[in-house]
């Protein structure tokens, strides 16, 4: 069984929001709407305080709270952990907007452009007409993973079956591949260093981690 997470290292984090960038030119996304930010953090007390930037999107749970209140169906969990919206089933209702705990939603609610009325030459290209009056939100690019797994590429190693975020990432932040393989890289990681999980109390079981220091083994 394969469940995809991204891990984002919080120590090599510079807040350049490169990954931010990299997602909006990749997924054309509308003015107003990213699916991949940085957090800008402060952390500490006076005189001792430090900058965190944090990466945020969605989270790809495994008890995914939008899923569950979506009255379409729209909102569906792939067998490999990504959550995805249907357009020709979403109503936009905003009812998974509203259930997200990680802000991670989207409503488009009209086709706009980045700069002005005639898009861009990368949201030409990825112009989907269906896409209004709809839910959107990051889909661990999905369809990149599922082109280069299809031509036996590995996802998270190959550039070409790994999320565009995590390519852009100038410092080696981000991180992505299967925590279900105990000998991948995404394995390693988890048991090498400390880590946690947003609002894990909500019972989300989310597929993004941080890392923060060193593990104790």
């Amino acid at each position: 069984m394969t469940r995809y997470v991204m891990v984002a290292d919080l120590r090599r984090c510079v807040g350049c929001q490169t990954c931010t960038a990299a997602c909006k030119e990749g997924n054309a996304t509308p003015p107003g709407v990213q699916w991949r930010r940085v957090l800008d953090l402060e952390a500490g007390t006076y005189p001792e305080v430090s900058r965190v930037f944090l990466p945020i999107g969605c989270q790809h749970c495994a008890n995914p709270p939008c899923m569950e209140v979506c009255p379409s169906t729209a909102t569906k969990q792939r067998a490999d952990g990504i959550i995805t919206i249907d357009d020709d089933l979403c109503i936009g209702c905003s009812y998974c907007i509203m259930a997200c705990p990680y802000d991670a939603r989207s409503l488009i609610e009209e086709r706009r452009y980045a700069f002005g009325e005639t898009p861009t030459e990368p949201e030409a290209a990825r112009l989907d007409k269906n896409a209004v009056g709809v839910a959107s939100k990051c889909t661990f690019c999905a369809g990149r993973i599922d082109a280069g797994t299809a031509r036996g590429l590995v996802a998270g190693q190959d550039p070409e079956a790994t999320p565009l975020c995590v390519n852009a990432c100038i410092s080696g932040a981000l991180s992505f591949g299967d925590i279900e393989d105990e000998s991948g890289p995404i394995a390693t990681l988890l048991a090498e260093n400390r880590w946690f999980r947003l609002h894990e109390r909500e019972g989300t079981e989310p597929g993004f981690y941080y890392l923060w220091d060193k593990g104790t083994l």
